[in-house]
């Protein structure tokens, strides 16, 4: 529906104002106009190709050139005034226009970057990632709003995080046996964290030239690795820059054959949400991972954070796959030169807000077929969402439960919680969780 007064403006517009020197500036992504009832404007003007609205919405013409890095802070400001109402998204919900005004040139520009994504994808949740390890403290007015009602339903929270692997408290002395629930097969386990380096910038801001640095840097880290624990280094990068030797380098078919195997990430140049925040720019470089002899655990570089430090194996102790992950992280971080980004506040930094802190996911693929009988995973997330579980399809975020009810479950929380007290709502869901499934059984003819 159009806006009142306004023939011709897409309900889809995005928002921009003219540079300093006077060109059109435009990233063309589905912004929508102001909520029905929403104070906006409608008197507009022709600058360029596209059509500028006084609000700050406008149209983009084919013909309209994409603006340069050092122009984009000006969308920034008209977008977010266009940006009015109620929206699920957390960036909208914490963007103050006075507090971007007052900002220095440079640090609107890279304010915006932080918040690209969110104008560029209407259906955003978080809507905005960390460019810099200091962007957290940098732009602390916008992002401990927008962290505390993420991670605790509070914009005022004025928590610290704590980090703690003792498991000797959780279950039996430290153990947690998924066969004391009732489940007779072994399950996928995984339990994975985020990581990143204080001496790069985030993924986001990551250009060419600091990933294949970041690849090189990390060379001898991964030949630490191997001396532990074997296995094989896998490069997807084209190329380490000229005269440098890149003996991992892999061929297209062995990155599917990975991928296929879970081994290795998809591109990341076709999601939308990380390309738009620059975190998926310049791909295949500086992207590949190490996986060890036994198969169990695999270290991603040039992901959403630098470092995606993971174990996987099938089982029923929950608690032995958590303390592989510590023994492995330890061992990442012994290595000379490996020093992880962590904020005063937040704990471990990570591109995105939604996993600051502890920075990790522990999760278990389990079969609920009674709760997934119509072929989704409405039901199981209706139950889950209350215990602190997360419910995801097999393959990840976006991908379809499995055909026999497999799905991978997780808990939420990852700031302000203990990753000991993570393993153990994983356990303690899962139970309440396979409780339910047990309940929803059709009754007996």
């Amino acid at each position: 529906m159009e806006p009142p007064g306004a023939p011709g403006i897409a309900p889809s517009a995005a928002a921009a104002a003219p540079s300093a020197g006077g060109a059109v500036l435009s990233h063309g992504r589905g912004l929508p106009l102001p909520a029905p009832g929403a104070h906006c404007f409608v008197r507009r003007r022709h600058v360029g190709a596209a059509r500028i609205l006084a609000s700050g919405c406008w149209v983009h013409d084919a013909a309209a050139a994409v603006p340069d890095a050092a122009a984009a802070p000006r969308i920034a400001s008209s977008a977010a005034a266009a940006a009015t109402g109620a929206h699920a998204m957390i960036q909208r919900r914490y963007f103050d226009q006075a507090y971007y005004d007052g900002l220095s040139d440079e640090d609107k520009e890279t304010f915006y970057k932080c918040i690209k994504t969110g104008f560029d994808n209407a259906d955003s949740g978080m809507g905005c990632y960390a460019m810099t390890p200091k962007d957290y403290t940098t732009f602390a007015p916008f992002f401990a709003k927008a962290i505390g009602d993420y991670h605790k339903g509070d914009p005022a929270c004025a928590e610290k995080h704590e980090n703690d692997w003792d498991i000797s408290g959780v279950g039996e002395g430290g153990v947690l046996d998924l066969q004391k629930l009732g489940l007779a097969e072994e399950l996928s386990m995984r339990v994975r964290v985020g990581r990143n380096l204080s001496s790069f910038p985030l993924p986001g801001a990551m250009t060419k030239e600091d990933r294949i640095k970041f690849e090189v840097t990390m060379a001898g880290s991964f030949e630490a690795l191997k001396e532990k624990f074997g296995g094989t280094v896998y490069s997807y990068s084209p190329d380490l820059g000229e005269g440098v030797e890149h003996p991992n380098k892999i061929d297209e078919e062995k990155y599917n054959e990975l991928v296929a195997a879970h081994v290795m990430f998809k591109d990341m140049a076709a999601d939308p949400y990380l390309a738009s925040a620059g975190i998926a720019s310049d791909w295949p470089y500086g992207r590949g991972c190490w996986q060890s002899e036994d198969k169990k655990k695999i270290v991603w570089f040039g992901e959403e954070d630098q470092l995606r430090i993971m174990v996987m194996k099938k089982g029923f102790l929950l608690n032995e796959v958590f303390n592989e992950l510590k023994e492995l992280l330890d061992a990442v971080e012994s290595i000379e030169g490996v020093d992880f980004a962590k904020d005063d506040t937040y704990g471990y930094v990570t591109s995105c807000p939604t996993n600051l802190g502890t920075g990790m996911r522990a999760s278990v693929h389990v079969k609920i077929p009674n709760l997934t009988s119509d072929g989704t995973d409405a039901k199981a997330k209706e139950i889950a969402g209350p215990l602190g579980l997360s419910v995801r399809g097999t393959g990840g975020e976006h991908t379809p439960i499995g055909a026999d009810g497999t799905v991978d479950i997780s808990p939420s929380a990852r700031l302000f919680i203990k990753e000991s007290a993570i393993v153990q709502a994983l356990y303690d869901g899962l139970k309440l969780l396979l409780d339910a499934e047990k309940a929803a059984a059709p009754a007996e003819a």
